[in-house]
């Protein structure tokens, strides 16, 4: 066992999948989460191309597939409800429109806990309150008051990460709004789905219903265009409110999901958008996943670039001896342009969605050759080296390690 300690800030996707690696490669971890215990529900995310070896060298094929919302494919319908086409899920491979590795982003964070809580320390209702690296480490006090040293520190701690903020700058300097915003929420099962997602898009705005493994609820998706957005992200009424507003009058089935806005216990609400970075270390601190590079959910990739950003970053920084520069900087040369694809996979879905207005030129035919590249670089347009050689044992069987309260 190394006698590398490594904080991770974020409990989400990102935040255990580098546990994982980091122990296996031979590091004390330690992962604190704000909130009190793993967020269930959340969108549906996917596991495509070179994330579903990712997925397997974990060890963890099996479990996340058991945990999969069992999706068949989709129908998009018009707004009274006739079908216009057809996906499903074994199209291309499993890697199309809807995933083989379908999986609730609560699901997946509590497959990820479960394989990572022997034997890595996880902190819940805490968070970074200030820290001060020198050449040596990191210095952290804790919102709750204790103070600690680390050799490294990580935020994987999303789209809003205060790692980033403490540590690189205001979010205004990284984070891209696309022009959309995203909904979603878990709603009674009263519409008659069965493992077939619903899509309804309409000038610009969308709704849907997405299966899920409880059989008696189903998710709701919407998104709407919004050229700006102001709202608190942790303001949950005004959200709702503009959710609302947003959504009037769109037909099909959205007043009867609308009905339910108030009852959900999983409300999410968000601005579509890219974090986008020049680098994402500075000395002994680094960021993973959305915080450091996210695609957005158009992309459908954000959980690849989360599961294959970890395997690499914790295998860059055990080959180099867990020597900060030369670990960060091999993790961002391998990573960049399978992120910088991805991102473009995420900008690519929004222009679609775009409705022209009445004096705009007609959209030039797309190049679909070009289209289809870029969609395989962002499939598997990385190398994962095998890193024989390095430590890799799975954490030996014991109680878990957990301080504060426990999901």
């Amino acid at each position: 066992m190394s006698d590398v300690r490594v904080l991770v800030a974020g409990a989400s996707i990102a935040g255990p999948a580098l546990a994982h690696w980091l122990r296996r490669r031979g590091a004390e971890v330690t992962v604190v989460e704000r909130a009190p215990g793993l967020r269930p529900g959340g969108q549906a995310v996917d596991a495509r191309g070179v994330t579903k070896e990712v997925i397997r060298r974990m060890g963890l094929d099996a479990a996340v597939r058991a945990a999969c919302t069992e999706t068949i494919g989709a129908h998009s319908v018009d707004v009274d409800g006739n079908v216009l086409e057809t996906y499903r899920a074994d199209d291309d491979g499993g890697d199309g429109y809807i995933a083989e590795i379908e999986i609730l982003r609560g699901d997946l964070s509590q497959v990820l806990y479960d394989d990572t809580r022997h034997g890595v320390e996880y902190v819940f209702g805490d968070r970074i309150a200030e820290l001060t690296q020198d050449a040596d480490g990191v210095d952290v006090l804790f919102a709750g008051g204790d103070r600690r040293r680390f050799d490294l520190v990580i935020g994987a701690d999303g789209l809003h990460s205060a790692m980033r903020a403490m540590v690189f700058g205001p979010r205004e300097r990284f984070v891209r709004h696309l022009g959309l915003v995203l909904a979603f929420y878990s709603v009674p099962n009263e519409f008659g789905l069965d493992r077939w997602m619903l899509d309804c898009q309409e000038s610009g705005r969308s709704a849907g219903l997405r299966p899920i493994q409880d059989a008696t609820r189903a998710m709701a998706i919407f998104s709407f265009p919004s050229a700006d957005f102001a709202v608190d992200h942790r303001d949950v009424a005004a959200q709702k409110r503009l959710l609302r507003e947003r959504m009037a009058g769109f037909g099909w089935l959205t007043p009867r999901i609308l009905a339910h806005l108030d009852d959900t216990p999983d409300f999410y609400l968000d601005q579509v958008a890219q974090v986008v970075m020049d680098r994402w270390s500075s000395g002994r601190v680094g960021l993973l996943g959305d915080a450091a590079f996210s695609p957005s959910p158009m992309s459908g990739q954000g959980t690849g670039l989360a599961l294959v950003g970890a395997y690499l970053l914790a295998g860059e920084l055990a080959a180099a001896g867990w020597d900060p520069a030369a670990g960060f900087a091999g993790y961002e040369a391998r990573m960049r342009p399978f992120v910088e694809a991805n991102q473009e996979i995420g900008r690519v879905h929004v222009r679609s969605l775009q409705v022209p207005g009445a004096d705009a030129e007609p959209a030039p035919e797309p190049d679909m050759e070009a289209l289809m590249e870029l969609v395989e670089r962002a499939l598997n347009g990385i190398e994962l080296p095998d890193y024989a050689g390095l430590p890799d044992s799975r954490a030996a069987a014991g109680r878990p390690i957990t301080s504060s309260a426990t999901p």
